[in-house]
């Protein structure tokens, strides 16, 4: 009997995951990135709740890829604007160090990395920066993997380390999601 259950759960899945997905759209701050689901919540948001938030990633992606803490940053902004957060109370920061760091550099530089590929952020990096997110690099990082300010996309900070930007971000009122 359980050799025939496992089997029948396995052809369930699919649909499932299907159906769930469905749930998830983009937008409004974001309109091609950053998926959110409507969800009926308990924990309410006071209307006039100000968002201040820090990320902070060395996660790093396979070439063609969504680095997941930029989609989370646009989640981030998607999700609260439905619920009713306006735009102008959400500040937000990504601060990058290690191998992620790559995902922050134009096609040249991303191409000498990953065998002549393009960097599939420019397109979020671009939407998060016109949307007032500070996009950060640790400049200790970036002279360890040889990255200059000439090979970052537009936009992206420099600082002199990922260190340095979260203690002025949080002297600022960021605070630090650790996810």
């Amino acid at each position: 009997m359980k050799n025939l259950l496992l089997p029948a759960l396995l052809l369930l899945t699919p649909a499932a995951a299907h159906a769930q997905n469905a749930d998830f759209s983009t937008g409004p701050v974001i309109t091609e990135f950053g998926q959110t689901a409507p969800v009926q919540t308990d924990f309410k948001i006071p209307k006039r709740a100000k968002f201040k938030v820090l990320f902070d990633t060395t996660a790093a992606t396979e070439p063609g890829e969504i680095n997941k803490s930029l989609n989370t940053a646009a989640r981030f902004l998607n999700m609260h604007a439905q619920a009713g957060v306006p735009e102008k109370n959400m500040k937000l920061a990504v601060v990058f160090h290690s191998k992620g760091s790559f995902d922050l550099t134009r096609d040249e530089f991303y191409g000498r990395q990953y065998d002549e590929a393009g960097n599939a952020n420019a397109a979020i990096i671009k939407a998060l920066l016109e949307k007032n997110v500070r996009i950060i690099l640790c400049g200790q990082t970036a002279r360890y993997y040889g990255i200059n300010n000439e090979d970052l996309l537009p936009g992206i900070e420099m600082a002199l380390s990922a260190m340095t930007a979260h203690a002025l971000l949080q002297q600022e009122g960021y605070t630090l999601n650790g996810f």
